[in-house]
């Protein structure tokens, strides 16, 4: 169908310029939702075209969170939005949910290349004994004097699990 083809060039080259420049640029997606909205009326009428518009301030909402709290840049945002606007909001929860595994494979794999997993293990568990009143003496939780790890290209997972729902989500 016409709106999955534009749907996966669309994700095709957000992953482009995600890689290559750390941004999905709005000059791509602004037509890119304004198409979805248009054509899901045009072919499905009303109730297709309340359809796209759910599913993209679904899109939105679902990642707003993160984005608040620093975890992902505004084009994730409004990527997943895109994503709804084309698919609808049932679609877009289950791209969301494989996003968010694919999101992690992909961190997952990050640490093992930048041979960091026994490091980010051993925060996650000092941070649950701290959580727990168990604070070991004399350490430095905060760990202030290393760098942070390079941020993902989230457009990746977003890519990967719209995929994945576009397979298995039915």
């Amino acid at each position: 169908m016409v709106l999955d083809a534009l749907l996966f060039a669309l994700l095709g080259i957000s992953v482009y310029t995600d890689l290559k420049h750390k941004k999905i640029y709005n000059i791509v997606l602004l037509p890119a939702v304004v198409v979805a909205i248009f054509l899901n009326f045009y072919f499905l009428g009303i109730r297709g075209g309340l359809e796209s518009l759910k599913g993209m301030l679904l899109g939105a909402l679902l990642l707003i969170l993160p984005f608040a709290l620093g975890g992902m840049g505004g084009g994730d945002v409004k990527l997943m939005a895109v994503v709804g606007a084309f698919k609808g909001p049932a679609f877009v929860w289950n791209a969301f949910i494989f996003s968010a595994v694919a999101g992690g494979i992909l961190a997952l794999a990050a640490m093992v290349a930048e041979g960091k997993v026994l490091c980010r293990l051993r925060a996650v568990f000092l941070t649950l004994f701290s959580l727990l009143g168990f604070i070991p003496r004399g350490l430095d939780l905060l760990d202030s004097g290393k760098k942070s790890s390079p941020s993902l290209p989230y457009g990746i997972a977003i890519a990967a699990g719209t995929l994945m729902a576009y397979l298995w989500g039915r």
